[in-house]
């Protein structure tokens, strides 16, 4: 809302393109049989009929070897900023793969790891004072069970312009269109606030922060934490939604209600105006290997809980293989390819995707939609999403048996069947069990 009371503070500009905005995440290693950039490049026709907008490569760089996890080290220990993992491919491939994604209209953003490095990358050796050490005088790592990485110190004012130079390089050297910062909020904030005008005087870049400042951390319950908004402000873009990812997880199993959504979208409107963007899925790169696939989390809700990450406000993210119905956790450390067969959830992604980059009632920061809570009983969230006479109707159920709850006159198209519905006041809509409901006029 232009009224709200922090909206002064949130000066990231968000390019035009952005409004209608999803975004794919690239495991490049496990995509194809070959892991290279061009083959994934292939893909990419694919992905924009798909609805993608953004496509964020996990990182590309030369990945250390002392401490390695696996065979193939983790893609998080970068041995050197402004290398291409052989693995992948050289940097002209990393080119062609960016013009072809630009011929299609599409962004690149490629993930960075500016927290840490490998435990051989050169700086260690070159500039000792640019890393964190204990009492002892040694190298840390950044959480204690990272062991193939260290993490620098950003009190030094060299190593700050350092990693805005390598920032920079992949701009000038590749065209990329931004960044995905990995445990952003690790970093200090100063640094990011300088670092982006910096990029912008190259191009105008879109960042994405891996950290969400409406999530309690450390122990504390939602009511005891104070979040701040700091990365959001001058920085970045969009952060990941990962309150309402663990949100979702809890419902599935039976560990929250679906009210529960209603008190997540309030806090969210009370701490960021409506120019805010944040990231909304049910899996990526850590969820799928750590936690597990969205199916082993979210059993049967997996389909309607897609549905609504991507139809509530913010960002869609998909993960490589969710439009496969990849049901198998990604090796982290090793080659683990994906599995396509025909994409089966192609279609269902394609038509939520493409509604959300057409339809203006969808517009990612636009404080002139609105979203309207729908009554209807508690094993069914509904809701509309409506601009000016433009409206989308979704409705989710988590129960199973089939639920209904009160329609909302008008003329409507049926998402996924395509039939066609005049709706009047005092009749019902029916959701099916586990399914949903998506209704566009």
């Amino acid at each position: 809302m232009l009224d709200h009371p922090l909206a002064a503070r949130f000066t990231v500009p968000h390019p035009e393109w952005a409004a209608h905005a999803t975004i794919y995440e690239v495991n490049v290693r496990n995509y194809t049989p070959e892991g290279t950039f061009r083959a994934f490049e292939a893909h990419l026709p694919r992905l924009q009929k798909m609805g993608i907008s953004i496509v964020w490569l996990m990182p590309v760089h030369h990945i250390g070897e002392v401490g390695r996890k696996g065979s193939l080290g983790s893609p998080y220990a970068v041995r050197d900023y402004f290398a291409v993992n052989p693995e992948f491919g050289t940097l002209d491939d990393l080119r062609h793969l960016v013009q072809a994604a630009h011929a299609l209209e599409m962004k690149v953003i490629l993930d960075w790891v500016a927290n840490h490095t490998s435990r051989d990358n050169a700086l260690i050796a070159e500039h000792p004072d640019w890393y964190q050490h204990d009492a002892q005088g040694q190298l840390v790592p950044p959480v204690a069970d990272w062991t193939d990485v260290v993490a620098l110190d950003y009190t030094n004012r060299a190593l700050r312009h350092y990693m805005t130079e390598a920032l920079a390089y992949w701009i000038w050297e590749a065209d990329i269109d931004g960044y995905r910062c990995d445990v952003a909020g690790l970093v200090p904030t100063d640094f990011w606030n300088e670092a982006r005008p910096a990029l912008d005087l190259i191009k105008p870049v879109f960042m994405l922060a891996e950290w969400d400042e409406l999530y309690p951390s450390g122990g504390l319950s939602w009511e005891e934490f104070d979040s701040d908004t700091r990365l959001l402000e001058k920085a970045f873009n969009m952060a990941f939604g990962l309150r309402l990812h663990y949100l979702l997880d809890r419902i599935a199993e039976g560990h929250a209600a679906l009210a529960e959504i209603d008190t997540y979208l309030a806090a969210e409107r009370e701490k960021y105006p409506s120019s805010v963007y944040l990231m909304h899925f049910t899996s990526n790169h850590d969820v799928n290997s750590w936690d597990g696939t969205e199916y082993e989390r979210l059993g049967p809700l997996a389909r309607p809980f897609a549905v609504l990450t991507a139809l509530l406000p913010g960002m869609p993210l998909v993960y490589s293989g969710q439009e496969a119905a990849l049901n198998r956790r990604l090796e982290f450390f090793e080659r683990d390819t994906i599995a396509w067969g025909n994409y089966p959830l192609q279609d269902f992604y394609t038509r939520l995707l493409q509604l959300k980059q057409r339809h203006p009632a969808l517009r990612n920061g636009d404080h002139t939609s609105h979203l309207l809570r729908l009554p209807g009983p508690p094993e069914v969230y509904a809701f509309c999403r409506t601009k000016d006479t433009a409206a989308v109707l979704c409705a989710v159920n988590v129960a199973a048996e089939a639920q209904v709850i009160p329609a909302m006159p008008g003329n409507w198209r049926d998402l996924f069947s395509d039939e066609t519905l005049t709706l009047w006041a005092g009749e019902e809509l029916l959701v099916p069990a586990h399914g949903w409901r998506v209704l566009v006029s």
